[in-house]
């Protein structure tokens, strides 16, 4: 690690809020114990230079931040996107009209099933999965709709000395399956708004191996990385030797001191780090609309 990754890393150690490096341009309120925080005093339409590395840091620090009160076309969300990466485009869900950039995130008054409704990072089935994700709320319902994050790190930090001799250096195969086998695409669209597209159907699985316990690219700290929604065992083991320790680490991964949760309100957005995180979109609001953009910015191979 560079020296100014190590800065950062230490900076992120001390996650509440309480960095030795004050902020100059924006202010910086924790929401939990875990992660979190609500980054006040900008415009992301307008950021300068000095502006983006506060909120990278902060970023770091809280693993997901969120701004309220914004006003974003998909061309300045985009523009925000890319102060942080290159802008995947998602390998299975309809892009929005024009802009495969953007991914709309709806869910109908009639609608059944929202998707997100289970606890994931994204796109891990993807050789370099996303550094993180931009969720931009447009309408959103009167109560309900919430997100939840859950911290993989602090959940990495509670296992056993033993639990984590064991996991480190193990790998888990990732893969897209639910999301090309054709009966299972029938059955996510009849009931969801956000569709996967008809080309993604029935090709063969996007599958790769990756580290069970993940070390941060920018920090250094180790999290774990495997979830429900797409990792499917350990290498080496089949799916039913493997179900029982991942149940385990499922579970213990949402345990509600690792978490934090958000309330979205019209112009609110949501920077989360896919790399030491997971999420959860709650589906308790029927009969009302919920429509949002995504942006997701690429990431690096895990180690």
């Amino acid at each position: 690690m560079s020296v100014a990754d190590v800065r950062l890393a230490d900076d992120a150690q001390d996650n509440r809020g309480h960095n030795s490096v004050d902020y100059r341009h924006i202010s910086v309120t924790p929401i939990a114990g875990a992660c979190g925080a609500e980054i006040g005093g900008i415009d992301l339409n307008t950021l300068d230079a000095e502006t983006v590395e506060e909120v990278r840091r902060a970023f770091l620090a809280h693993k997901v931040i969120f701004v309220r009160d914004q006003t974003l076309t998909p061309e300045t969300h985009k523009a925000f996107g890319r102060h942080f990466g290159t802008l995947n485009i998602h390998p299975q869900y309809v892009h929005l009209d024009g802009d495969e950039e953007i991914l709309p995130i709806v869910k109908e008054p009639t609608d059944q099933h929202n998707i997100g409704g289970v606890w994931h990072s994204d796109v891990t089935f993807l050789e370099r999965p996303a550094l993180g994700s931009m969720l931009y709320g447009i309408e959103v319902p009167a109560v309900g709709g919430d997100t939840m994050f859950a911290d993989q790190q602090a959940a990495y930090d509670a296992l056993s000395d033993g639990m984590k001799e064991m996991l480190d250096g193990l790998m888990a195969l990732h893969s897209d399956r639910t999301l090309s086998d054709p009966a299972e695409v029938a059955r996510r669209n009849a009931t969801r708004s956000t569709k996967i597209t008809a080309e993604a159907t029935g090709k063969p699985p996007i599958e790769n191996l990756h580290p069970v316990v993940r070390t941060h690219p920018d920090t250094g700290r180790k999290g774990l990385f495997v979830n429900k929604a797409f990792t499917l065992r350990f290498d080496g083991m089949t799916e039913e030797e493997s179900k029982p320790l991942l149940e385990f680490l499922y579970a213990h991964a949402v345990r509600p001191e690792f978490t934090c949760r958000f309330r979205w309100t019209p112009g609110s957005l949501a920077f989360w780090d896919n790399r030491c995180l997971m999420h959860y979109a709650l589906n308790d609001y029927p009969g009302e609309r919920r429509y949002m953009h995504r942006v997701t910015v690429d990431g690096d191979r895990p180690v």
